[in-house]
């Protein structure tokens, strides 16, 4: 099979007409609304019960019933060290309930950082459609100003293609499609790979590998990436068990569904 994504993440055409989305943190006294919303705007936003608690979202309409803009809550401002995990995905819940049109942010609030708030606008538009077709949200946003596009899209691209990797089904992901991902993958970056299979992972002195895949229908493989480039050496390795009954079944169901990330190490790499 081509292991290439399954879908592409896309910015806004930074040419096309957009609307302002302002990112508004709570307080005490409220929201501290922008004054370019205008009176009528704030007034809006105000009747909507708009607090800016993460994910919640006002569109603030024109005169005539058409969208003027939309706000959208942040949650509270948080120190550097304090700060979760998930604020990379701060501006995920926009993407998907915003309306499909093209928006631009309007403001930039402190402690704010622009490159995860794309980086999570773009990680909401993942859907696996390999086997049922599924239409990511429509609403695009215009890269950040200083924000580093082509990073940003390779840093999702990444992430798409090792989503892609776990979530096909070990009937058509086994150690041979995982080698065609490596393969393409090289293609794509001009890098060196080289594949160790089967007994040549005992010549080889892997022999661990082959013990752990030996009983599969595919045997079993070590995929060996080497990127060109300058700058310090930097090896990373992931295990790809791509089809694992989990031996002597003593965990409960729902840890069980969890096995499927045991192929997750090698999709990462290859994501990386």
């Amino acid at each position: 099979m081509k292991t290439r994504m399954l879908m592409s993440p896309r910015f806004a055409d930074a040419s096309a007409p957009t609307l302002p989305l302002w990112l508004i943190r709570p307080s005490e006294h409220g929201p501290a609304l922008p004054e370019d919303l205008g009176e009528s705007g704030r007034a809006w936003a105000k009747a909507q019960g708009f607090s800016g608690n993460p994910g919640q979202i006002c569109l603030i309409p024109t005169p005539d019933g058409n969208i003027a803009g939309a706000l959208y809550g942040i949650g509270p401002a948080r120190a550097p060290s304090d700060r979760p995990a998930r604020e990379r995905y701060q501006l995920a819940r926009a993407a998907e309930g915003l309306p499909s049109r093209n928006w631009r942010l309007a403001n930039r609030p402190e402690g704010f950082d622009a490159a995860l708030g794309a980086l999570g606008w773009l990680f909401a538009q993942y859907r696996f459609a390999r086997y049922k077709k599924a239409e990511p949200p429509a609403a695009r946003l215009v890269c950040p100003e200083g924000v580093d596009q082509a990073r940003i899209l390779a840093m999702v691209q990444g992430e798409f293609l090792a989503r892609d990797l776990i979530n096909t089904p070990a009937s058509d992901m086994g150690p041979a499609d995982l080698e065609q991902a490596a393969r393409e993958l090289a293609d794509r970056h001009s890098a060196r790979i080289t594949v160790t299979t089967g007994d040549e992972l005992i010549a080889g002195n892997f022999p661990m590998i082959h013990a752990v895949g030996r009983a599969a229908a595919q045997a079993p493989r070590l995929l060996d990436l080497r990127f060109p480039g300058t700058g310090p050496r930097l090896t990373l390795v992931g295990k790809g068990v791509c089809f694992d009954t989990g031996g002597l079944d003593i965990k409960p169901s729902a840890s069980m569904a969890l096995m499927k990330k045991d192929m997750g190490g090698a999709a990462n790499v290859l994501g990386l």
